[in-house]
């Protein structure tokens, strides 16, 4: 954990963290649905994956740079975005 940060940095995980605010925002958008879970599930995911891999030995991850840190984010935000519209089950469009 500690040689991913040093690696990509504290300003690489800030970046991730907006990339997946945007995502969950859109996601949130796109589905009429509630829009701070979305944007909660986008962060996490975002930040997440990319620690995750880290920590599975995945060190492509890593050295490949850091925009492929970020694609790596941008692929867990929404991930778990979808992950969480999966879970609640409901359709969060608004009937008419």
């Amino acid at each position: 954990m500690d040689t991913f940060l040093q690696v990509v940095g504290w300003g690489a995980v800030t970046i991730l963290a907006v990339i997946g605010l945007v995502a969950g925002l859109i996601a949130a958008v796109i589905t009429g649905g509630n829009k701070l879970a979305y944007i909660v599930a986008g962060i996490i995911g975002a930040v997440a994956l990319p620690f995750v891999l880290a920590l599975l030995g995945v060190t492509a991850a890593i050295g490949a740079g850091l925009l492929a840190v970020l694609v790596i984010g941008v692929i867990g935000a929404v991930l778990l975005v979808m992950l969480f519209k999966a879970l609640t089950g409901r359709s969060d469009r608004p009937t008419r």
